[in-house]
């Protein structure tokens, strides 16, 4: 069986559920509101991920939203706006497809007035209910640099399992050579 290392557009949902929070596919309209989030939660944010910068700003945010509709179209990636029930933007997170066949990575941040309270944990449990769903996908991985003790840990309360360490070159100004890569797995039929 040859699995495809693409999503479809009718396969990954465009919006979904996850209890006090709604994701939702990316829209134009929400640039600015993204830039304020990542400019707020840059102390957080710039150790860990290479694009968080000072500079990051309305332009950045829309080529980010633009890049999220081409990549979705192509079914390489899948990226949602995190809300809360009442519209507020919690975070971002999605589904890429660059491990390979089979294998689908989530990647996500969360704005500061709403870290620690649950919601990325939610977010990346719904995701991954979905994820394991789509046709081909056997699992599901988050990496993480092993510094990054919040991802870590949002792993771990998730349910993924830590099934491998590599080394690279650090790109962030927080990162070790160490990233760690956890899964959950589809369940046997």
């Amino acid at each position: 069986m040859h699995l495809s290392s693409t999503l479809t557009a009718m396969e990954a949902p465009e919006m979904i559920n996850a209890g006090e929070l709604v994701l939702k596919r990316w829209e134009p309209e929400w640039a600015e509101e993204a830039a304020a989030a990542v400019r707020e939660s840059l102390p957080e944010l710039e150790p860990f991920l290479p694009w968080a910068t000072a500079g990051y700003g309305l332009e950045e945010s829309r080529a980010y939203i633009r890049s999220s509709v081409e990549n979705w179209a192509a079914g390489t990636e899948s990226n949602y706006a995190i809300f809360t029930s009442t519209g507020e933007l919690v975070g971002s997170i999605g589904l890429m497809t660059r491990m390979g066949p089979g294998t689908l990575e989530i990647g996500y941040w969360t704005r500061t007035p709403w870290a620690g309270r649950g919601y990325m944990t939610a977010a990346v449990r719904a995701l991954t209910r979905v994820a394991l769903t789509l046709s081909g996908v056997e699992r599901v991985v988050i990496r993480y640099d092993a510094a990054n003790r919040p991802s870590a840990a949002v792993a771990a309360k998730a349910g993924f399992t830590e099934v491998d360490r590599s080394y690279r070159e650090p790109a962030a100004p927080g990162e070790t050579d160490v990233i760690v890569t956890a899964e959950r797995r589809a369940a046997a039929a």
